[in-house]
């Protein structure tokens, strides 16, 4: 468990200095292939949910096994165990790059480039981006934040905690699998049926914790605690994802906003239902202070893991 956390701290140093550098072979690339390949050979024909079950199951195997052979390398040398979990753990943990990605968004917009800010929020977003107004632009970025503060932060750092870089990488092939076959639409219904069911599964605690740590960590005089809390609880299970709603409720209820809406996917709408209450008018700034929140949050998280890992092993020793 100790060895765990210490790589855990390593990979979160790591990923705030270095992030996710362009040329580094990062295993979610691996992940794509191969989940292309099952998609490609199996999605087809009968026994649809089978397949997908059975693609989901032999990829965690086959990960999973190889993890734990690198990791054997803790009993070749103590160091060299520990800096190759640290960089396995630092591949599932993306604050870095998330950052970036706002930040992309929110220089043109700030220059009032709504051409260019649409472009860049294309390539964080599933939805159509070309005719988004500059609030738009501004929510689209703000939800994605939220939500990605779970999947792409404080869910693998608490599966970290739990078991090391196995349960991260292990998360991260479960959530690339999810964000690639995990759709509910004629192709995937039934084929990414257990990689959509297993990500729920996996973000259930992480999710609620991180929305809990949002509201505690980002204070505000405009929207008080008690206010935040009520407006978490209505609004959480208003998204279609049981996990996702509770990163951008809490991310509204912290800045007096209101999230959700129409959005339009090749053309065609679809309407979310709206969280928190429209105290402001989303605007620019609302980006900036996003990852504020989100910063805030990922660094408590850390501390409650650290925390939460000494109380189990101490509570081990005391057996």
């Amino acid at each position: 468990m100790i060895m765990h956390l210490s790589a855990l701290v390593l990979a979160y140093i790591l990923d705030l200095l270095v992030g996710d550098p362009p040329r580094f072979p990062h295993p979610v690339i691996l992940f794509g292939n191969m989940i292309r390949f099952f998609d490609k050979q199996w999605n087809k024909g009968r026994y649809l949910k089978l397949k997908g079950t059975a693609m989901v199951v032999i990829l965690i195997v086959v990960i999973l096994s190889a993890t734990l052979i690198m990791l054997f390398t803790y009993s070749l040398n103590l160091y060299l165990g520990l800096f190759i979990e640290t960089v396995l753990i630092w591949t599932t943990i993306a604050q870095k790059g998330l950052r970036q990605a706002a930040s992309e968004v929110e220089h043109p917009l700030k220059n009032k480039d709504l051409i260019n800010a649409r472009e860049k929020l294309s390539y964080i977003v599933g939805r159509d981006t070309d005719n988004l107004s500059e609030k738009e632009i501004v929510r689209g970025t703000v939800e994605t934040v939220a939500e990605n503060t779970t999947d792409a932060i404080t869910a693998p750092m608490f599966w970290a905690a739990i078991g090391g870089a196995p349960l991260a990488i292990a998360y991260r092939l479960i959530n690339t699998c999810d964000s690639m076959v995990g759709y509910k639409n004629e192709k995937y219904t039934k084929f990414g049926w257990a990689s959509a069911r297993l990500d729920d599964v996996i973000n259930y605690i992480p999710a609620r914790i991180t929305g809990l740590i949002m509201i505690i960590s980002s204070p505000s005089k405009e929207v008080p605690m008690k206010k935040a809390w009520s407006v978490l609880r209505r609004d959480a299970s208003k998204h279609p994802s049981p996990n996702s709603g509770w990163g951008e409720a809490a991310v509204a209820a912290v800045l007096g906003v209101r999230l959700g809406g129409n959005n339009y996917y090749d053309g065609e709408q679809s309407y979310r239902t709206e969280m928190g209450d429209a105290i402001y008018d989303l605007n620019t700034g609302h980006i900036s202070k996003t990852v504020t929140i989100m910063k805030r949050t990922s660094f408590l998280f850390l501390i409650l893991m650290i925390a939460g890992g000494f109380i189990i092993e101490f509570a081990i020793t005391r057996l």
